[in-house]
């Protein structure tokens, strides 16, 4: 039987991005039109070519598909098709040039730092398990990882002397990153509960649960959700506090090719996005804030020489 790698990628992209519900209806139903017009001219989705996704572009430009979703539509098939390539399903990504219409660029959600220190906290850490989500956060918290490169994390990357990272990102592009001293501290803690967890067996991963298996995106991602439960804290994701972690440091001044560094983002214009969220920030602090943001400028009785 033929894998399902539309389903697959679903199943990716729910964890690693923690999507609502509706977002991956938008996805899912995006992907099934391109595979519906891929069964038209007799092919399979995930061998379609650069060729053939621009003629289904302009199909869906035809249909009469706004700017906005057709934009998304290309965004889903370009995730798609990279989720392929770093997958060993394809050896060349057909969407690097795919022409996408201009649309406002959507800011990244992220937790306030009250928000941070509650979820932070949500933990029982009197317990293996507790302990060791703990430890999560603070490293997702500290380094901005990814879910997939949380959960690959050997013990053998942790340098806890240098209070450096090692970590495998995307294209298997190898990066060190900073780790803080909160972050170190309930990593030390982990080193008990793991044992605990492993219960005689041997791992190379650094995280793991309690049969002692390495532990999966999934299991970060729910237990994730069920803190923030605890906390009070809505719209966490393991995405999300990758996005609180670079807000959080241009907030307090951060370069942003250090940062970019840090994400481990190819194109600085990436990273770029986070500038934008602290200028919103500044801007909504400033009309909030100063005590004349909404008078008008040049009023004669306040006109100055």
């Amino acid at each position: 039987m033929a894998r399902d790698l539309i389903r697959e990628y679903l199943s990716y992209i729910q964890v690693e991005k923690g999507l609502s519900a509706n977002s991956l209806v938008s996805y899912r139903r995006d992907l099934e039109k391109l595979r519906k017009w891929a069964d038209s001219g007799g092919r399979h989705v995930e061998e379609l070519d650069k060729g053939e996704l621009s003629q289904w572009v302009m199909s869906l430009s035809r249909g009469g598909l706004g700017p906005r979703s057709l934009a998304r539509a290309i965004s889903t098939a370009r995730g798609f098709y990279h989720f392929l390539l770093l997958d060993g399903h394809r050896t060349s990504d057909p969407t690097d040039d795919l022409i996408s219409p201009q649309t406002p660029q959507k800011l990244p959600r992220f937790l306030s730092q009250d928000e941070m220190e509650k979820l932070i906290h949500a933990p029982d850490t009197s317990t293996p398990e507790g302990v060791r989500d703990r430890a999560i956060i603070e490293l997702l918290y500290a380094t901005g990882l990814r879910v997939s490169e949380l959960v690959s994390l050997t013990t053998a990357q942790l340098d806890a002397d240098q209070g450096l990272l090692g970590c495998s990102g995307k294209g298997s592009k190898q990066r060190k990153v900073p780790v803080g001293k909160s972050a170190l501290f309930w990593l030390a803690q982990y080193g008990g509960a793991r044992r605990k967890l492993l219960a005689g067996r041997e791992s190379l991963r650094l995280f793991v649960g309690r049969s002692g298996q390495p532990l999966h995106r999934n299991s970060v991602w729910a237990s994730l959700k069920k803190h923030a439960v605890t906390a009070g804290v809505r719209g966490v994701s393991p995405h999300v506090l990758r996005h609180t972690f670079a807000t959080h440091l241009l907030d307090h001044g951060a370069d942003t090719r250090s940062v970019q560094a840090m994400l481990g983002h190819s194109d600085l214009a990436t990273t770029q996005i986070y500038t934008h969220v602290t200028s919103e920030r500044l801007r909504a602090t400033y009309e909030r804030c100063h005590p004349r943001a909404y008078r008008g400028a040049g009023a004669a009785d306040d006109a100055v020489d």
